[in-house]
C-alpha cells in the first residue's frame, strides 16, 4: 500500500536524523543562506517576492497549520500507543503551550522593533518623530524602520522540531499491535504523511527567508528563539513530571 511505503520511508528518516541534528542543520542554514544573500546576492525569484502563494497561504499561517495537524495526530497516536485518554489529553497540551511560546515570542519581536526604531517619510526618508511605534508609523502610509527579528526563523525553525519530536512516536506505533487497514492507523499515518509534507514545506521557506530575506543578526536571533523554544520545552521540561510530558517511549531516544 502506498501510505504504507511512504509511513515506514518517513518513518526510517526520522530515526536517521536525530532532532538535535536538525537543530544544527537549520541552524546551518540560518548562518550559511545569510552569507550566500550578502556576499553573492540571488537573483530576483518567484521565493524572493512576499506575495508567493507559500507565503501567503501557508508560512502567514504556519502556527495554525502545524497546530491543526498535530492537534489530532498526537491525541490519536499517543491514545493508540498508551490507551490512556488522561495521558492523550495530556500530551495535547503541548499544543497548547507551543501557542504560549509562539505568542509571547512574536510580542517580544514586536516591542524590540518598536523601541528600536524610528519613522520615516516614505519618498524622502526624513524622521518623523510624532509617530512613536510601528502601527501609528504604518497607518499613516509611512515606513516605520527598527531591528525587525525574524519572525519566520523562528516560528518555522520551532514548528519543524516540534512535528519531528511529536511525530517520532510512529516509531513505537509500528510495535504495537494492529489490524491492517483499521480506520485508526489509517487516520494516524495520513497525518503523519500530511506532517511530514508540511515539513518539507517549512524547511524551503526557512532556507528562503534565509536566502532572501533580512539581516544576518535579525535571522540569527529569530532562530536562536526557535531552537531555544524546542530544547527548553522538549530536551528539559518534557521530562520533568510537572509537564505535558514526551511522546510515549521516547524520553530515552532524544539524544
Amino acid at each position: 500500500m502506498a501510505l504504507d511505503g511512504a509511513v515506514r520511508s518517513m518513518a526510517a528518516l526520522q530515526q536517521a536524523w536525530p532532532r538535535r541534528h536538525l537543530a544544527l542543520l537549520l541552524a546551518a542554514i540560518t548562518l550559511g543562506g545569510s552569507v550566500l544573500k550578502d556576499a553573492l546576492p540571488l537573483a530576483e525569484s518567484y521565493f524572493s517576492n512576499r506575495r508567493n502563494a507559500l507565503n501567503v497561504y501557508f508560512v502567514k499561517f504556519s502556527w495554525g497549520w502545524t497546530v491543526g495537524l498535530l492537534l489530532p495526530f498526537i491525541f490519536t497516536s499517543n491514545y493508540f500507543v498508551q490507551r490512556d485518554v488522561l495521558f492523550a489529553a495530556r500530551r495535547i497540551a503541548s499544543c497548547a503551550v507551543g501557542t504560549v511560546v509562539w505568542f509571547l515570542s512574536t510580542r517580544i519581536f514586536h516591542i524590540v522593533e518598536n523601541f528600536t526604531g524610528e519613522c520615516f517619510e516614505s519618498l524622502n526618508m526624513t524622521v518623523l518623530n510624532e509617530f512613536e511605534n510601528k502601527q501609528a508609523c504604518r497607518k499613516q502610509g509611512h515606513l516605520w524602520v527598527g531591528f525587525d527579528i525574524s519572525g519566520h526563523s523562528f516560528l518555522l525553525s520551532y514548528c519543524v522540531l516540534m512535528i519531528m519530536e511529536e511525530t517520532a512516536v510512529m516509531n513505537e506505533l509500528h510495535k504495537v499491535e494492529q489490524k491492517p487497514g483499521k480506520a485508526t492507523t489509517v487516520i494516524i499515518k495520513t497525518l503523519f504523511v500530511a506532517l511530514n509534507t508540511l515539513t518539507l514545506l517549512w524547511i524551503w521557506m526557512f532556507f528562503c527567508t534565509a536566502i532572501y530575506f533580512h539581516d544576518l543578526p535579525q535571522k540569527i536571533i529569530g532562530t536562536i528563539f526557535g531552537i531555544s523554544a524546542w530544547y527548553l520545552t522538549y530536551q528539559f521540561w518534557y521530562k520533568k513530571s510537572f509537564s505535558p510530558g514526551l511522546p510515549p517511549e521516547l524520553g530515552n531516544k532524544n539524544e
